[in-house]
C-alpha cells in the first residue's frame, strides 16, 4: 500500500510540533523548498546532515525503444537530480525492518 506525505501534511506537522501557525509554517517549508531548488540550479550540491545529499547529473542524448510499437526515438538530454541517503538515514531505515 502506497502513501503519499503531501506538503500539506508536512505543514500540519510542523503547527502541531511547533506551533507556528499553518500560514508561517507552510512559509518556512516554501522557504526551505525553493533554497533547496534555486542551490540545485546553480548547480550546487545540498547535503543535509544526517539525512542526505541532493545533487544535479546530466543525462546524455540516447536512442529509446516504445516497448508496443519497437519504434525507435532519440531521447533528448536533460538534467535530473539524484538523492544520496546518509549512512545515518540508511541505518535508521534498516533498524527499522527488523522491528
Amino acid at each position: 500500500m502506497r502513501i503519499n506525505l503531501t506538503k500539506k501534511d508536512i505543514v500540519n506537522a510542523v503547527y502541531m510540533q511547533i506551533g507556528f501557525s499553518k500560514k508561517i509554517s507552510e512559509n518556512l517549508l516554501e522557504d526551505i523548498l525553493n533554497t533547496l531548488m534555486e542551490n540545485l540550479i546553480k548547480k550546487k550540491i545540498v547535503k543535509i546532515s544526517n539525512f542526505g545529499t541532493f545533487l544535479i547529473r546530466e543525462k546524455k542524448e540516447r536512442v529509446g525503444r516504445n516497448p508496443k510499437t519497437k519504434e525507435s526515438k532519440i531521447i533528448s538530454s536533460r538534467k535530473v537530480v539524484l538523492f544520496k541517503p546518509s549512512k545515518q538515514l540508511k541505518k535508521t531505515l534498516n533498524a527499522n525492518l527488523n522491528d
